[in-house]
């Protein structure tokens, strides 16, 4: 019978810390250098305008290299840093993101984009279907190169031209091959003219990330980003950011909830989801709920292939993610070990990688304050070992 060492006194020393929610700064030339020169300015692209650096796709502006680099910024929103050369290295070049990995006790990062969307929904302004489909490869063309600076610790996720189920298919393939672990799709698809995620229309999509080996990764803000950007009830930028950032969980809940009550988990049992930068405190509730309205409804009797409940399809093949939560983070990881995941947001306005304003913290000083007395097997699965079984790391 063997037992596990004694601790020593930081879990992020003696556990290789996984972090499934980081994302990379795009440089410039990102587009500008790999899509066909005939489509000109309609690529995205970035303009300098009054001193600050814009994202422009199809002359539409999509935001600023500075929103999305907040790690170490003396400011909230909306100030920010005005320029891309004013941005940390490590946003943006993949050698210092290692440099800063290991300063910060971080074996691995899953990596997500910025400019086309956290589900490449900003290419559908586009409006031309073989741009759209161009932009998508170029920018899974840049991560790959990206990632080969250290493939076994920076992970590639793989964007979708989602609006085309077949080429989707193809994209899926052709990145799982040049070494890709994950699938990033739009968790609200419908946000966008399309079916819903538990429609049968995107079961070649499920099929094709199955059969690779992959996941799929519903990332928030992959519907209708609009609640973010506007402020209904004039309350105030800050206000609403703050207001709008955090209903942005709801919409994956409500994902969760389509892929048991709509079947997806049923017909594809080896599938693994996660929801991404969605927390994990309300998973207990939900699921608690789900499970009682399962069964008070007499849902069997409409769908006997429903074999199991829903938190039984939950921990079977469904993950969320936390980075700053405490008692409800605590709580998800007593019930769920085995589906909960860390992320930090490096280096996003809610990132675990403070600037002088916000409460935010060294992901290393947060986990050891607010989980230090869970059991060990617990903590190497939260912050290790659930990862790199959905990942395929180590």
């Amino acid at each position: 019978m063997t037992t596990d060492p004694a601790p020593t006194s930081d879990l992020f020393d003696r556990i290789r810390v996984i972090d499934v929610d980081a994302h990379i700064t795009e440089p410039a030339d990102v587009w500008t250098k790999r899509v066909s020169k005939k489509w000109a300015d309609r690529v995205p692209h970035m303009v300098r305008l009054n001193g600050y650096d814009l994202w422009m796709i199809n002359d539409q502006f999509v935001g600023t290299p500075g929103i999305y680099t907040y790690a170490g910024f003396d400011g909230t929103i909306p100030e920010s840093r005005a320029t891309f050369d004013e941005c940390p290295k490590a946003a943006w070049d993949a050698k210092a993101r290692i440099q800063y990995m290991d300063d910060e006790g971080i074996y691995a990062q899953l990596l997500y984009p910025n400019v086309g969307g956290f589900g490449a929904q900003s290419f559908l302004s586009l409006k031309e279907p073989e741009l759209m489909l161009a932009c998508v490869r170029a920018y899974n063309d840049f991560l790959t190169e990206w990632v080969s600076e250290s493939p076994d610790r920076l992970i590639a996720v793989t964007a979708t031209p989602f609006w085309d189920v077949d080429e989707t298919v193809k994209e899926i393939e052709r990145c799982a091959a040049l070494g890709h672990r994950a699938v990033n799709f739009p968790n609200v698809p419908e946000a966008h003219g399309l079916p819903g995620i538990a429609h049968k229309h995107w079961d070649p999509v499920w099929r094709a990330a199955d059969e690779a080996g992959s996941s799929i990764n519903f990332h928030i803000g992959g519907g209708d980003m609009s609640d973010l950007i506007n402020d209904p009830s004039d309350i105030g930028t800050k206000a609403n950011f703050a207001r709008a950032s955090s209903l942005l969980f709801v919409a994956n809940a409500r994902s969760i909830a389509e892929l048991i009550f709509g079947g997806v988990c049923s017909r594809f049992p080896s599938l693994r989801f996660v929801s991404v930068e969605s927390g994990v405190g309300w998973l207990t509730s939900l699921l608690e709920a789900f499970d009682w309205q399962w069964q008070n409804s007499g849902i069997t009797k409409e769908h006997p292939e429903y074999d199991l409940l829903p938190s039984e399809y939950f921990r079977r093949q469904i993950y969320a993610c936390f980075w700053f939560e405490c008692e409800g983070a605590r709580t998800a990881a007593r019930i769920f070990p085995d589906n909960i995941l860390f992320e930090t947001d490096y280096p996003h306005p809610t990132c675990m990688a403070p600037g002088p304003q916000t409460v935010a913290e060294r992901p290393r000083t947060y986990a050891q304050r607010e989980f230090a007395d869970l059991p060990e097997k617990t903590l190497k699965k939260i912050f290790h070992d659930n990862a790199a079984l959905v990942y395929g790391i180590d």
